[in-house]
């Protein structure tokens, strides 16, 4: 990140937006060619969410047999395994940026909720708007369906406004020192062979006892 960087909640939802409309009606797995270093990483991120949003439709697929149900869901877990390990390295990038201006400052009331974290709800809201609106364009729909997704398109577009005002109000409040975030780790458990009971009772029964 060079010295004129900005985080701009505005610019994360252009990028997430164009690249979920990218992203659907392109080859599968699509290489990231942002130019910014930055924006390339918010959109890594993003496209894990769209990986495990299409991955978990899969899930639901009616007479799924039980052996694709069951990869499916260690699809799933390594996907969102990688959706929180890219939050938690938007966090980590930032901090660094930070650190060369001696910030955050160490005595400004903590935030509950990091950067990283923010855009993830960000990426998802995306997802959420693109889908909900290609149900208000479904011509095989009923008008009440439409009417209904209408509604409720016009509920996730206030909230992503109200969450990136959010997010620019928090890294102004950063930048002067008014407050101040952390990583917080997710510490997920079920991709760990060391602290999954399931895997590592299964390989080491006595350790079940």
């Amino acid at each position: 990140m060079d010295r004129d960087f900005k985080l701009s909640g505005e610019a994360i939802i252009e990028l997430h937006d164009r690249l979920t409309r990218d992203w659907h009606s392109a080859p599968p797995k699509p290489e990231v060619r942002e130019a910014d270093d930055w924006l390339a990483q918010v959109a890594r991120q993003h496209r894990a969410n769209i990986d495990l949003w299409h991955i978990e439709d899969e899930a639901r697929t009616p007479g799924a047999t039980d052996a694709a149900l069951a990869e499916v869901k260690r699809r799933i877990d390594r996907t969102n395994q990688l959706r929180n390990d890219l939050a938690e390295g938007l966090d980590r990038t930032l901090l660094q940026w930070l650190a060369a201006m001696a910030l955050p400052n160490v005595s400004a009331p903590l935030h509950s909720e990091s950067p990283g974290l923010m855009i993830d709800r960000l990426s998802i809201l995306s997802l959420k708007i693109y889908h909900t609106r290609e149900e208000t364009e479904r011509r095989d729909a009923s008008r009440n369906h439409v009417e209904r997704n209408q509604e409720r398109l016009a509920v996730l577009q206030e909230q992503r406004t109200d969450l990136a005002h959010c997010l620019d109000t928090f890294w102004r409040e950063t930048l002067s020192g008014t407050r101040r975030f952390k990583i917080y780790r997710q510490m997920k458990m079920y991709n760990d062979p060391s602290l999954n009971p399931a895997i590592y009772r299964s390989t080491n029964p006595e350790k079940g006892t």
